[in-house]
C-alpha cells in the first residue's frame, strides 16, 4: 500500500473499524478518511455513490456492519441480513466503479458451519448447516465474499475477504443482551450484585477469541 494514498475505512467508529485506523496511523498512513453514519448513510446507494466518485479512495477497508450478539441476531434477523448485504452491496459496487485499487472485507467466523472443525479452516466454507441463530447475518457475509469473487472474475477487481473468530476490544458493545459474548459477559460480572451470573448454553461449544 502506498502512505500518500487515500483510504477509506467504513465502519470507523466501531471495534474493528477503529482498531484499523489505529493501525494504520501508527503505520504511517495520514490520508484517511472516514464518515459517520449521520455524515453517510451506508445505507443508500446513492449517498455512496456519489461519496466514492468525490473522494475516489485508493483503498478500502470495510468494517460496516449491523453486528451484535446471540440474542440480537437471532431477535432481528431481518435487520441483519437486509442492512448488511445493503452495505455491502453500496461499498463493493461503488469501489469497482470508482476505480478503488484494493478492497478488504471483513466479516465474522460464523460464516462457517456450525458443526466445522475447530481451528476452523476456509475449506469448511459451506460444507454444512450454520449455526440458526445468526445464519442471517452469516448469509449477507457469505454472499459480500461472493460478490467480490464475482467482481475479481468479471472486471478484474482486487479483494480480501478476511473472516476472523470472535473480536473483543477498545470499542465494543458491552450491552448485557445485544452484545459480543466476551463484553457481554464483563458488564453481567460488572452488574452482577450477588456474585452471581447467569450464561445462555452448557458451556460445552468451544469458541475463537481475538483481541482487536
Amino acid at each position: 500500500m502506498d502512505k500518500l494514498k487515500k483510504v477509506y475505512v467504513a465502519g470507523h467508529r466501531g471495534l474493528v473499524g477503529s482498531a484499523i485506523v489505529r493501525a494504520l496511523q501508527d503505520r504511517g498512513f495520514e490520508n484517511i478518511v472516514t464518515r459517520t453514519r449521520q455524515e453517510l448513510d451506508l445505507l443508500d446507494q446513492k449517498a455512496v455513490a456519489e461519496f466514492f466518485e468525490y473522494e475516489k479512495p485508493a483503498y478500502v477497508f470495510d468494517a460496516a456492519a449491523k453486528v451484535g450478539g446471540i440474542y440480537a441476531n437471532d431477535t432481528y434477523s431481518a435487520d441483519f441480513i437486509y442492512e448488511n448485504i445493503q452495505i455491502q452491496n453500496n461499498l463493493i459496487h461503488s469501489a469497482w466503479k470508482s476505480g478503488v485499487e484494493n478492497f478488504l472485507f471483513l466479516g465474522s467466523v460464523c460464516i462457517y458451519p456450525k458443526f466445522a472443525e475447530i481451528p476452523v479452516k476456509e475449506e469448511s466454507l459451506l460444507t454444512g448447516y450454520l449455526e440458526p441463530t445468526n445464519d442471517a447475518y452469516a448469509i449477507a457475509k457469505i454472499s459480500g465474499i461472493k460478490m467480490l469473487q464475482a467482481y475479481h472474475k468479471q472486471y478484474g477487481m482486487k479483494s480480501v475477504c478476511l473472516m476472523p473468530s470472535n473480536l473483543y476490544g477498545p470499542g465494543d458493545n458491552f450491552h448485557p443482551d445485544n452484545g459480543h459474548v466476551i463484553p457481554a459477559m464483563i458488564t453481567k460480572f460488572q452488574n452482577s450484585v450477588d456474585g452471581k451470573v447467569t450464561f445462555w448454553g452448557d458451556g460445552s461449544p468451544k469458541r475463537e477469541f481475538l483481541y482487536s
